[in-house]
C-alpha cells in the first residue's frame, strides 16, 4: 500500500518515486514475518513438549494429540526455514493455507480431540494477528469469519455429544468470534498506520539525502567561501573556495581544524568570537596572511544557526568573499559599458577628426610664419594621437569578432619577426637599442600576419617607452618552448612594475601612462587568444653588455603548424 504524499516535494516525483518501489516490502515486514514464523515454530515445540510430558506421566493414553502437535511443529519449522518472506495475497492462496490455514486446522483438531479439559481457543489469536498484520483487511476479516464458523461448529458438536448448557457453548463461540473480528480490524488498522508511517519516514529520509547532496554540490561549487565554526573555533566544514582563500587548498573537505592554530587567521577568529558574544550578524573586512602568500583582503559576513531543542551548541557560518574578485567584477561591468560607449563615441569622432586634420594640412600649406607653422604641427601631432586612440577603441570590437573569421594561413615566424623588427627600427630610429635572436630552424605558426605585426609592434613600443637608451636594451627572441609550441619574447631593461599595475596589465582602458588609451595589451591578448596563443608577463634576466640584467619580459606562446594540424585532424576524426 502506498500512502499519498503529505505535500508536494520540490524534488519532483521523478526523483523520488523510483526509490519508493524499494520500500513496498521494507525490512520491517521481513522482521515481522520471521517473528511470526519463529513464534509458530516455538509454539509448536511447546505444544509438543506439553503433550509428550502428559503422555509420559501417564495422564493420557491416546497419542493422537502428540501426533497433531508433532505435525504442526514440523510444518511450522519447514515454513520458517524454507519459505521466503512474502506478503499474504488478497485471497486464501497457498501461502495462507500453509501458515494460517495450518494453524486453524491444528488448533481446531487439538480442541476437538482434547475435549473440554483444556481450552485451546486463546491460540487462535496467533493466526488472527498474522492475517491482520501480514495481509490485507479483507484477508483478516475472512480469517476471523472462518475462525468464528469453526467456533460455532465446535459449539454445535459439543451440544450434540451430551446434555449440558447449550446456550453457554454458543454464547462463548459468539463472544470469541466477536473478539476475533475486533482484533482483526484493530490489528489491521494499526499495521496499516505503521506501514504509512514507515513509508513517510522512507520518503523523508530519501528527500533529506537528496537535499543534502544538492546542498553539498551547491556549496562546493560556490565562488563564495563558506566556513562552519563552533564556539571553540573548530572549523567543522569548509568549501573549496574558503580553503583556497585561506591558503590550504590541499586539506580534505571533512578534515576539521582550529582557527586559533594559525596567527594568519586571527582576524577570522576575532570576528567569530564577536558574533557569538553579540549573538548577531557581524559583517567586517578582514585581512588574512596565508603562508607563503601576500595579504588578502576578505569581506566576511557571519550568521549564527538557530538553536535546536536539546542542542545548546550554536554554529557560526562565515561567508568569505575575496575583495579582489568583487572589484574585478565591478571593473569588468564598468569596462563593458565603457567599451560600448567608447566605440559609439569613436565612430562619431572619426569624421570630424578627419576634417580637422585635412583643414590643418591645407592651412599649413599657406602659412609662412614659423610660429604659425609650429602651431599647425602641434595640431597635426595631437590629431594623429587622437586618431590612434580612436583606432584602438575600434580595434577592440574588431578583435572580438576574430573567432568568427577564416582560419589563418601558415606563417614563417622567423621571417615575419625579422621583417617587423626591421620596419620598426627604421620608423623609430632604434637600431642601437634592438637586438633580434631568431630560431635556428624553420618555425611555422598559424597566425595572421597583420595581427602578429600589431602584437609585436605594440610590445616593442611598450618596451621602448620604459627601456634605457643603452645598447641592446630591447631584445627579441624566437625559439621552441615545447615540441608543439614556440615562444616569441620581448625583453627590456625597464624597472619592475608595481603589483597593482601588474595585476591589471591586460585589462582594457587600464594604463599607468596618462597618454595611453590602455587598450594596447588588451588587444594583444585578444589577438593571441583568437589564434590559440597565450601572452604573459614576468621578470626575467638577460645578458646585456656581458652582464646579467633583470628586466620586464612579455612572452607570447604560439602553436606551431604541426601542432595545429594534429589538433584539427583529431577534431575531424572525432
Amino acid at each position: 500500500m502506498k500512502p499519498p504524499l503529505d505535500a508536494p516535494s520540490w524534488f519532483g516525483p521523478s526523483l523520488l518515486e523510483p526509490s519508493l518501489e524499494q520500500v513496498d516490502r521494507p525490512e520491517e515486514f521481513e522482521r515481522l514475518w520471521r517473528g511470526f514464523m519463529t513464534a509458530r515454530a516455538t509454539l509448536g515445540a511447546v505444544l509438543l513438549l506439553l503433550q509428550g510430558s502428559i503422555l509420559l506421566l501417564g495422564t493420557a493414553q491416546d497419542s493422537t494429540l502428540l501426533l497433531i502437535c508433532g505435525g504442526y511443529f514440523f510444518a511450522a519449522l519447514a515454513v520458517r526455514l524454507m519459505a521466503r518472506p512474502r506478503q499474504l495475497g488478497r485471497t486464501f492462496d497457498l501461502q495462507w493455507l500453509s501458515t494460517i490455514g495450518v494453524d486453524m486446522l491444528a488448533f481446531s483438531a487439538l480442541q476437538l480431540v482434547q475435549g473440554s479439559s483444556i481450552n485451546y481457543a486463546p491460540l487462535f489469536a496467533l493466526p488472527i494477528l498474522m492475517a491482520s498484520i501480514l495481509g490485507s483487511l479483507l484477508v483478516a476479516m475472512g480469517t476471523a469469519a472462518g475462525m468464528t464458523l469453526l467456533l460455532f461448529a465446535y459449539a454445535t458438536w459439543m451440544s450434540i455429544q451430551g446434555p449440558g448448557d447449550v446456550t453457554a457453548h454458543f454464547l462463548q463461540a459468539a463472544l470469541t468470534g466477536a473478539g476475533c473480528f475486533a482484533i482483526s480490524f484493530l490489528a489491521s488498522q494499526i499495521a496499516t498506520r505503521l506501514v504509512n508511517v514507515e513509508l513517510r519516514a522512507h520518503r523523508s529520509q530519501l528527500a533529506a539525502r537528496v537535499q543534502r547532496r544538492v546542498n553539498e554540490l551547491v556549496i562546493e561549487s560556490l565562488t563564495e567561501g563558506i566556513l562552519v565554526v563552533d564556539p571553540r573555533g573548530i572549523v567543522r566544514a569548509a568549501n573549496p573556495a574558503a580553503r583556497q582563500l585561506m591558503g590550504f587548498g590541499g586539506v580534505a573537505r571533512n578534515n576539521s581544524f582550529n582557527l586559533g592554530a594559525m596567527v594568519e587567521w586571527q582576524g577570522l577568529l576575532d570576528l567569530m568570537q564577536r558574533s557569538f558574544s553579540g549573538n548577531a550578524v557581524q559583517p567586517a573586512d578582514v585581512t588574512i596572511h596565508p603562508a607563503g602568500q601576500g595579504p588578502r583582503h576578505i569581506q566576511v559576513r557571519t550568521q549564527l544557526t538557530a538553536a535546536q531543542a536539546g542542542d545548546d551548541e550554536q554554529l557560526c557560518v562565515m561567508f568569505l568573499q575575496d575583495q579582489r574578485e568583487m572589484q574585478a567584477r565591478i571593473r569588468t561591468e564598468r569596462l563593458a559599458s565603457m567599451g560600448r560607449m567608447s566605440t559609439a563615441v569613436a565612430h562619431e569622432i572619426r569624421n570630424p577628426l578627419a576634417a580637422i586634420a585635412q583643414a590643418n594640412a591645407l592651412l599649413d600649406e599657406e602659412l609662412v610664419d614659423p610660429k604659425h607653422k609650429q602651431l599647425t604641427r602641434m595640431v597635426e601631432q595631437n590629431a594623429k594621437r587622437l586618431d590612434k586612440i580612436v583606432e584602438d577603441v575600434l580595434n577592440v570590437s574588431r578583435v572580438q569578432r576574430l573567432q568568427a573569421g577564416p582560419a589563418a594561413a601558415a606563417l614563417d615566424l622567423n621571417e615575419s619577426v625579422e621583417r617587423i623588427c626591421r620596419d620598426w627600427q627604421s620608423q623609430t630610429a632604434s637600431e642601437h637599442q634592438l637586438s633580434v635572436e631568431l630560431s635556428a630552424g624553420l618555425v611555422e605558426v598559424t597566425f595572421e600576419s597583420e595581427h602578429l605585426r600589431r602584437v609585436l609592434v605594440n610590445l616593442l613600443d611598450n618596451a621602448r617607452r620604459y627601456a634605457s637608451h643603452q645598447l641592446n636594451t630591447i631584445q627579441v627572441q624566437v625559439g621552441p618552448s615545447t615540441p608543439e609550441h614556440c615562444a616569441l619574447s620581448v625583453w627590456s631593461d625597464g624597472q619592475p612594475m608595481d603589483q597593482s599595475v601588474e595585476r591589471h596589465l591586460f585589462e582594457p582602458f587600464f594604463s599607468s601612462d596618462s597618454r595611453s588609451s590602455g587598450l594596447g595589451l588588451y588587444i594583444c591578448r585578444e589577438l593571441c587568444e583568437g589564434h590559440g596563443a597565450a601572452i604573459g608577463y614576468s621578470r626575467a634576466r638577460r645578458n646585456m653588455a656581458g652582464k646579467p640584467v633583470d628586466g620586464n619580459e612579455f612572452r607570447v606562446t604560439l602553436r606551431t603548424r604541426f601542432a595545429t594540424r594534429n589538433s584539427q585532424s583529431a577534431v575531424h576524426h572525432t
